[in-house]
């Protein structure tokens, strides 16, 4: 989990792009006021996993063969479309 540390005012204006990267990214961000913590945006637990935490849910449960082979697969397929997110605060 990459947290970030940003102003209230920086927040304001870019808080769709913060939401955003809450929910899709796992991020976290820290709110300052006067360079003094007062908030935090957090992910809804349950709702977004680390790496991880995904390889100790698949674990849990016993692929076959031919299942994992499709799962990889589709992993593979998934992260050629992925487009990586451009940073505004680097």
């Amino acid at each position: 989990m990459k947290i970030t540390q940003i102003s209230v005012t920086e927040a304001a204006r870019n808080f769709a792009d913060c939401v955003n990267r809450v929910r899709y990214q796992g991020m976290t961000f820290i709110l300052l006021k006067n360079g003094a913590p007062v908030a935090r945006l957090v992910p809804e637990r349950g709702k977004v996993r680390s790496n991880r935490e995904l390889a100790a849910i698949l674990r849990k449960h016993k692929l076959s063969p031919k299942e994992f082979r499709a799962w990889r697969a589709d992993m593979r397929q998934g992260h050629k479309i992925l487009i990586p997110p451009v940073d505004k605060w680097r």
